[in-house]
């Protein structure tokens, strides 16, 4: 869309910056930043405050790598939580997706991503030195791998289990009712739920 397109330069600004969101055009951009023109004043700028005070203030709780609005996440200072037993997720939507099926009581690991060599991902570029680190120091019992049943996810799993098996902990995976190929926030919570419940143990073969 051309400058003579917009009558304000202000407007073409936030249109602009709207589009930048995945999955938002420049129509939808527009339609939302005319939303917002035709919203008290007040309005928009909680919104606004809203969205710079979740970039400046939100922090990665130092336990799990969740986000967090202290150092620690509510979920890991949860003295009600099975502390010995730790899912492991690709990140934060997993860690939402997991919580909303309502069958699992332990904490997290958020990892930050996946394997992913066409990507250029790699171990390195994951939070698994904080995972191994937890589990040198505390007497963990489970490992729950929770990864989307992808080829990246698979890969993940098999790295861990390779480089964690000399700690005594039991490594399990979630049941295959996540279809092979499915992306974990994907699937629904029941299906999500009973592969959480019927989880087996990961025997190092992928």
């Amino acid at each position: 869309m051309s400058y003579q397109s917009y009558p304000s330069l202000l407007l073409e600004e936030a249109v602009s910056e709207f589009s930048k969101l995945p999955g938002i055009g420049k129509k939808t951009a527009l339609r939302l930043v005319l939303h917002l023109l035709k919203q008290p004043a007040e309005e928009v700028s909680h919104f606004g405050n809203a969205i710079i005070a979740l970039r400046n203030g939100v922090k990665f709780c130092k336990e799990c790598n969740n986000i967090s609005d202290t150092e620690t996440c509510r979920i890991c200072a949860d003295t009600n939580r099975d502390h010995k037993t730790i899912c492991v997720v690709e990140n934060i939507k997993d860690v939402m997706s997991v919580e909303n099926t309502g069958q699992y009581h332990g904490v997290y690991h958020v990892l930050g991503g996946i394997i992913s060599p066409m990507d250029g991902i790699g171990p390195s570029d994951l939070k698994i030195d904080l995972l191994e680190q937890k589990i040198s120091k505390e007497n963990i019992d489970e490992l729950v791998f929770a990864l989307s049943a992808t080829a990246e996810g698979d890969t993940t799993i098999f790295y861990l289990h390779r480089k964690l098996s000399k700690y005594p902990v039991m490594m399990s995976t979630i049941a295959r009712g996540v279809a092979v190929g499915d992306e974990l926030e994907y699937a629904d919570s029941v299906t999500l739920g009973r592969s959480i419940v019927n989880r087996v143990p990961f025997e190092g073969k992928v």
